[in-house]
């Protein structure tokens, strides 16, 4: 029996399933998702592919369960254990404005207000211990805690990363009252300076973990019952890992499903001959941007997800509120806004005969004769005259024709997607103009030119699977652990053996059987911000210097005569990557109605065209010309 990967990855309107079997053959479902329990849609997704349980080697999912708990603010009840003094944290931030010159913009309220954190007495500051912390007054700390009747424990004290005998004492504490209370330690989630950051990312973990604990255990237990195997979890920083891991990590899963497109992205991007690369999922509710530099996604430690900060490692993406779905209206100014605002799934755009009537980008697109097949991927049956129907009443508030208003839609959605794309590109150095634009998810194809001339960009690829790339990312995705330790020391003090014991600390023996990676946080001295630098076991400080000096005067065109200072150090080990065969299987021609049903084509089409793809829609701009890859999927070059 040929044993099949399968990747699927939970959006806001569909949930996409990817198989890989042992060959490399892949083949791909679509169904609508279910978001009052992602379940639902992750087991009809399974019924879709078929087969025998007993076919499937690995299922991995990208979930989207941690970043929805955030946006709807339903997670658990956590009190929070910190330091006498420093309870306020979380309400200081960084004492920036939400928004510079308005005023009337706040930022979300902290994950737990002031009436459930306790403070603690002890105090550690970076020269040691200066406030000890006896044994009662941990015991206090915990009876108070307790007190608040909390579903989870969570306990971030000062300066922690150098010594946790405090944030230990206190947990200890909490668990000889409450055994089965859980107590998640700053010192275990992020051993890093930056107090806010670690608190905030602390309090996000025990915030999320029971929830996202609870359906991923509910759904392995499904799968259990269907003898299927046991479910993996992609996490935010593009590696694979067990669902029970996951489950008590899950802070990592904010960004489980967009990392999954990113990866995608990298592959394909890789096998058609290039190594640099702007991605750009554009699904129903929201649009992703990503960076992969040197054939692989760029990864970043900290950003905020839903306005809280969660400084752990994680592929770089950008998220929009510009999807599909995303919703037309009219603002108090008269003046047309598209987004934040979605459809969604449930009615989903008026296009998709669901109930939908407010105009969406999607309808946009019908209007103006983008889409037009009459089924489209997942099911739905277009419904054009609801469409038409929706973009005409936004019109009428416009005092603007139905056409009109289309590509006023359009041209909304594009110009905040490529506000992304230069946040990700050009703010880290990067000139998009030497770069392809992989153009991926329900709407990517749609937009890509339009994109691309934003950004002064000549080449679009429109990946083969591209409707459901983040599915392929998860099936193909490589099993991945990851570690984190401060160092807080200058590089010009490191030798080689300091070096290698670093690398020790942070990775043990290295598995054989695995690949293995370590990276040094570094910056300038006094500065607040720092890059990841790459090194191996036995370098010397003064190679990690190099690296990092040429790193920044790459990023930022300058560099100091400064010392240059490791704030931390980082370690992934990696499984292989799952073989995938990327290849358009029998032989067919063009026969003039512009859809790619998969077949080997050798055609070249010049816009303005729209091709039908087997789950999305391409949109041949005029001015572009699109090829079709041996490899599937398209390569479209500005005309010069």
């Amino acid at each position: 029996m040929t044993k099949r990967s399968v990747g699927i990855d939970v959006g806001g309107t569909f949930t996409d399933l990817v198989a890989v079997d042992e060959t490399g053959h892949a083949e791909a479902r679509k169904v609508l998702s279910t978001p009052a329990d992602q379940s639902g849609g992750v087991l009809a997704a399974l019924d879709a592919l078929g087969g025998e349980p007993g076919s499937l080697a690995r299922i991995v999912h990208g979930t989207t369960v941690a970043t929805n708990t955030l946006l709807e603010r339903s997670g658990a009840r956590v009190v929070l254990c910190a330091t006498d003094g420093a309870t306020d944290l979380l309400d200081l931030r960084r004492q920036e404005r939400a928004a510079l010159y308005d005023l009337a913009r706040h930022h979300p309220p902290p994950l737990v207000d002031a009436a459930h954190r306790v403070p603690v007495p002890g105090r550690v500051a970076p020269e040691g211990e200066t406030r000890p912390l006896a044994a009662d007054a941990a015991a206090a700390a915990a009876d108070a805690a307790l007190a608040l009747e909390p579903d989870i424990v969570a306990v971030a004290l000062l300066h922690s990363y150098l010594d946790p005998r405090h944030e230990e004492a206190v947990a200890n504490a909490v668990r000889a009252k409450a055994p089965k209370m859980d107590v998640v330690r700053s010192e275990e989630v992020l051993p890093e300076i930056r107090e806010y950051e670690r608190t905030a990312t602390t309090v996000a973990e025990a915030y999320l973990r029971p929830g996202v604990s609870r359906y991923l255990k509910a759904l392995a237990k499904k799968l259990e019952a269907r003898n299927a195997p046991a479910l993996s979890v992609l996490t935010s920083s593009g590696g694979m890992r067990s669902a029970s891991a996951a489950a008590k990590s899950a802070a990592a899963l904010a960004l489980s499903g967009p990392a999954g497109g990113v990866v995608g992205a990298a592959f394909v991007a890789r096998i058609a001959g290039f190594n640099e690369a702007l991605t750009i999922d554009i699904g129903g509710t929201s649009a992703d941007a990503g960076l992969v530099l040197d054939g692989e996604p760029i990864t970043e430690a900290g950003g905020d997800v839903a306005g809280v900060p969660i400084a752990l490692p994680r592929v770089l993406v950008e998220t929009v509120s510009a999807g599909g779905g995303s919703l037309g209206w009219v603002d108090d100014g008269g003046a047309l806004r598209v987004g934040p605002r979605s459809a969604g799934a449930v009615p989903g755009p008026a296009a998709f005969g669901r109930g939908g009537t407010i105009a969406t980008v999607t309808d946009a697109h019908v209007v103006l004769g983008n889409v037009r097949q009459a089924r489209l991927s997942g099911g739905i049956q277009l419904d054009a005259a609801a469409a038409n129907a929706a973009v005409i009443r936004l019109g009428d508030a416009l005092h603007a024709t139905a056409e009109r208003t289309a590509r006023a839609m359009l041209a909304a959605a594009d110009a905040s997607v490529a506000r992304a794309l230069r946040r990700v590109s050009v703010e880290r150095g990067v000139d998009p103009r030497r770069a392809v634009l992989v153009a991926f998810g329900g709407g990517g194809p749609l937009h890509g030119c339009a994109l691309a001339e934003h950004l002064g960009m000549r080449t679009v690829l429109v990946p083969p699977f591209a409707g459901v790339l983040s599915a392929l990312g998860l099936a193909i995705a490589a099993e991945r652990q990851e570690t984190l330790m401060s160092v807080m020391r200058r590089a010009s003090e490191l030798d080689p053996a300091d070096t290698r014991r670093l690398a020790h600390s942070l990775s043990g023996k290295p598995d054989a059987a695995r690949s293995h990676r370590w990276w040094a946080r570094a910056r300038y001295e006094g500065q607040g911000h720092e890059l990841e630098v790459p090194f191996e076991p036995g370098d010397a400080g003064s190679d990690i210097t190099a690296r990092f000096t040429e790193m920044h005067e790459r990023r930022y065109a300058f560099t100091l005569p400064r010392e240059v200072e490791i704030i931390s150090a980082r370690h992934a080990a990696s499984g292989a990557e799952h073989a995938v065969v990327l290849a358009r299987r029998g032989r067919g021609a063009w026969d003039g109605t512009l859809e790619d049903t998969g077949a080997e084509l050798d055609v070249t089409v010049r816009g303005r065209a729209v091709i039908a793809l087997p789950d999305a829609t391409l949109l041949v701009a005029e001015g572009w010309t699109a090829r079709a890859l041996p490899i599937g999927g398209w390569l479209l070059e500005r005309d010069a």
